[in-house]
């Protein structure tokens, strides 16, 4: 049950940096692989790797929006923090420099380590060390995991999204409200991790302020006295943590002078909430009826059912209040909304708590089992994420 606990004594016998190491070794060692099917596929179709993972798509409007800023009504639907931060490097740096391209690149890859930390801690925290490590490196062979070193904005939002999931479970109201406001400045989605601070602070289901065992048993997944632990922090977090997603918007609609100005936005982007019909629709026409579906689309669909049912597990399984919320409120704007529907895998990579069910399941199973699955999550993405980046013709 996802009320099971690791012992203070797991949890003290090593530093967090210390325990993390294998799953930060198992999180290059899935890239590593992957960037050793991507190079020579990549070198066949006479393309640069560089490039390809710099400057392709999102990469490229980030990259516009650090250097000219916001010069277009388009551009104002990215969010500005991972701009903000290339540009902010970009002057600090002494010398020449490859430009925000490689900048926004390597801030991507650099992060995407501070994100498998992130999730291994959730899982370390919540069932050891195994399942911890096991988490992080399922999140790593994510089938469309390639986008966590490319120049886009997952990995930096996975790592803000993991740090205050963490942060809530082990009472740390004031640092998770901060982190959920950066993470409100880096993707629309950042709604979500602010989400699950609010209900935690409103429910009481954060954590102790104890950087251990956690404590507790129970559906909530808390303390059952961590509602009433540090009301007066939880209240300010609640308040605090969706300030950041608020000021974006609330600056772009003062721009556009018009209060739903961020939604025109999006409108430009043909993306709008209709509750999932596009959703079912695009289903229907790549199961249904489609003679000869792009392996793409199909694996997008794969994703998207197979996210609904393990939110259904995550539910079943008791998972703590704040996993459950940000891994629903995540489902519900990338399965409610309309748009363009190949990039939806890639829109849920954060939401790494739906992978927490198979973490437990596979850190029960025999070794050999657990490998022959991460093994093999592994080997797909690494062959998906040169599939999509020089077969498929859009966007990842």
């Amino acid at each position: 049950m996802y009320a099971q606990r690791t012992t203070a004594a797991t949890i003290t016998a090593t530093t967090p940096a210390a325990a993390a190491t294998p799953a930060l070794l198992g999180h290059l060692a899935v890239h590593l692989l992957g960037l050793s099917v991507l190079i020579p596929w990549t070198h066949l179709r006479g393309h640069g790797v560089w490039p390809l993972l710099a400057a392709s798509w999102d990469s490229e409007w980030y990259a516009d929006i650090a250097e000219r800023g916001y010069a277009s009504l388009r551009s104002l639907a990215f969010f500005p923090l991972q701009p903000l931060l290339v540009r902010g490097a970009d002057q600090a740096l002494p010398g020449p420099f490859p430009g925000p391209a490689a900048l926004g690149l390597l801030l991507a890859v650099a992060a995407s380590f501070v994100a498998a930390w992130g999730i291994f801690a959730v899982g370390n925290h919540l069932h050891g060390r195994r399942t911890g490590t096991l988490l992080a490196v399922l999140w790593s062979a994510h089938p469309v995991a390639l986008v966590q070193w490319m120049g886009y904005t997952e990995s930096l939002f996975t790592a803000l999204a993991a740090w205050t999931l963490y942060a809530v479970l082990t009472g740390r109201w004031l640092t998770a409200a901060t982190l959920a406001c950066l993470a409100g400045l880096t993707r629309p989605t950042g709604i979500a991790v602010a989400a699950a601070v609010m209900a935690a602070a409103c429910f009481g289901s954060g954590g102790s302020g104890s950087s251990g065992s956690g404590g507790g048993s129970g559906g909530s997944g808390g303390n059952a006295s961590s509602g009433t632990a540090r009301p007066h922090s939880a209240l300010l977090a609640g308040l605090i943590a969706p300030l950041g997603w608020l000021s974006y918007v609330g600056w772009v609609g003062l721009r556009l002078g018009r209060w739903d100005g961020y939604l025109s936005v999006q409108r430009h982007w043909n993306n709008a909430w209709d509750g999932g019909a596009s959703t079912l629709r695009e289903m229907r026409g790549l199961l249904v009826y489609s003679a000869a579906p792009p392996l793409f689309p199909v694996l997008v669909t794969g994703v998207l059912a197979a996210s609904a049912v393990l939110f259904a597990l995550c539910v079943a399984g008791r998972q703590p209040l704040p996993l459950l919320v940000f891994s629903a409120v995540m489902l519900l704007i990338v399965l409610g909304t309309d748009g363009v529907y190949f990039p939806r895998a890639r829109f849920l990579l954060p939401a790494f708590p739906l992978l927490l069910p198979v973490a437990v399941a596979l850190a029960r199973a025999r070794v050999t089992t657990a490998v022959l699955v991460v093994g093999g999550a592994a080997l797909f993405s690494a062959y998906l994420g040169g599939y999509m980046t020089l077969v498929w013709p859009g966007a990842p």
